[in-house]
């Protein structure tokens, strides 16, 4: 997608202006309308448009218009307009002309500041991301037709210089939802690892650890998962260097199980084929660590990525085996399908030991307890420390994804006590499932503050509401992190 600022919307095959609750057009709108003679306000009152946000009504023909087609997208309340309401608008407006034929879609945003008109421009790509590179036989009428958004503002370079601190975060959603989306026999440990060594060109600097220098760490329980694989699990380091020298690193670890068909204790059949995203918590953190190059943040970070492909074989891992973790605690295995937390397992332990961070936040496709608990729309936060999660609390809802903080009592701590090993990979059954998840993880963090967030239910739509965010991947995590770390931490550097 081009997006580019101007001054008009010359030459545009679209045009979209924003109208607020009440039918009230803004900024050059009400310009236009009466450039078209009023029929703008005709079409609005002879239909239900009302300026809803996350609306539209398309005006075709209109005399007196530079673009053959007029979109009227929904702002919502003027009162209450923000950059989420923004980003809604500006999404709808491409969702609504991008099968048309139109080319060129114009967003008319002069009346807004220049961080806004960014701020559209942003929105735009987001909703125009698809994950195509496999539909070859897709018809022309069904293939989007807009290849180019111009973003019409009323300084156009302040604009630009402020779209060129967003455009690396798109950058890096897309990169996020791209390693979401592929299917496992593409994207398997050594790919995933391959495809973050790239981004070395950024300015990251990435370690690839293979399965001989796991053995020799002790990344046993890591191991462990991948045991049944003819794929070979990976650990996948990277780390921005762009706080003050030797200052202490804030850290991510990321679950990345390319697939998981649950080993020996094997998923049923059915919906299986979307275990291929159990990768997702290991994208959102190679998705921020490439935002945050791609912005040259002022600050340290270091990503650890848990790469693995769970399967059955005759090497496979068992129910009832004990293995010995990275911390030297013992685990035993009573379910290999909560393999999510073996990979963090060592991850976290082996984070905290070299690179001794500030803290720790992991994402991970943990926990189906966690959909069950939340719902489809919101992510559970769980931490040993109030400064971490009130800062992914905080920062989540300005970019549009929901969390919700969810308790870690000592009490649960029994349920996972094993009686031959330190600790057993599950509790009693489903009750509090997510939860004793997150108090496995606690139990390899070393006491470093640390968060934990379970994106089972964000990680993958299939019926998105949100026109920045298309049905399949979402990159969910990149942007509530990248905001975190610039509104929390990289602003103390």
């Amino acid at each position: 997608m081009k997006i580019e600022f101007a001054a008009s919307a010359a030459a545009a095959s679209a045009l979209a202006v924003l109208v607020h609750d009440g039918r009230v057009l803004a900024g050059t709108g009400v310009d236009l309308d009466v450039a078209v003679g009023g029929a703008l306000s005709r079409a609005m009152a002879a239909g239900r448009f009302t300026g809803a946000l996350n609306s539209t009504q398309l005006v075709a023909g209109a005399a007196g218009a530079d673009a053959n087609l007029i979109v009227l997208t929904g702002a919502g309340d003027s009162a209450g307009f923000d950059d989420l309401a923004l980003e809604t608008a500006a999404g709808a407006a491409y969702h609504a002309v991008k099968l048309s034929g139109a080319e060129v879609l114009a967003l008319d945003v002069s009346h807004l500041s220049a961080g806004q008109a960014a701020r559209a421009a942003f929105a735009a790509r987001l909703a125009a991301y698809r994950f195509l590179k496999y539909r070859t036989t897709l018809k022309p009428e069904k293939t989007p037709s807009v290849g180019t958004i111009r973003v019409v503002a009323a300084d156009p370079k302040a604009a630009e210089a402020a779209y060129a601190a967003l455009s690396p975060v798109a950058d890096a959603v897309e990169f996020a939802r791209d390693l979401v989306a592929e299917p496992a026999n593409v994207l398997y440990p050594a790919e995933f690892a391959r495809r973050v060594k790239a981004l070395e060109s950024l300015g990251l600097e990435v370690e690839i650890l293979g399965e001989a220098e796991l053995e020799t760490l002790g990344f046993r329980t890591l191991l462990g998962v991948g045991m049944g694989s003819v794929r070979e699990s990976q650990v996948a380091i990277l780390k921005w260097n762009g706080g003050a020298k030797g200052k202490q690193p804030i850290a991510f670890v990321g679950k990345g199980v390319t697939f998981d068909t649950g080993g020996i204790s094997i998923k049923p059949a059915d919906g299986m084929e979307e275990m291929k995203w159990d990768m997702g918590g290991a994208a959102a953190v190679a998705g921020l660590m490439h935002a945050l190059a791609g912005r040259k943040a002022r600050v340290n970070a270091v990503g650890v990525l848990g790469l693995v492909e769970n399967m059955p074989d005759g090497k496979a891992q068992r129910p009832g085996d004990v293995v010995m973790s990275l911390s030297g605690q013992s685990v035993e295995i009573l379910n290999t399908d909560a393999e999510g937390r073996l990979v963090l397992a060592d991850c976290l332990w082996y984070c905290q030991d070299r690179f001794k961070p500030k803290f720790m936040i992991d994402l991970a496709t943990l926990t189906g307890a966690m959909i069950v608990a939340l719902g489809l729309e919101y992510a559970g936060v769980f931490s040993n420390s109030d400064e971490v999660a009130d800062a992914i609390v905080k920062a989540a809802p300005k970019v549009g994804e929901n969390v919700w903080r969810m308790p870690i009592p000592a009490a649960y701590e029994r349920h996972i006590d094993s009686p031959i090993a330190d600790v057993k990979n599950t509790g009693n059954g489903r009750a509090g499932g997510s939860i004793t998840a997150a108090l496995f993880l606690q139990r390899f963090t070393n006491g470093v503050p640390w968060a934990h967030i379970d994106i089972a239910p964000t990680a993958w739509i299939k019926d998105s509401r949100n026109p920045t965010v298309p049905d399949g991947a979402v990159g969910w995590g990149v942007r509530t992190l990248d905001r975190m770390v610039a509104d929390t931490y990289e602003a103390l550097e």
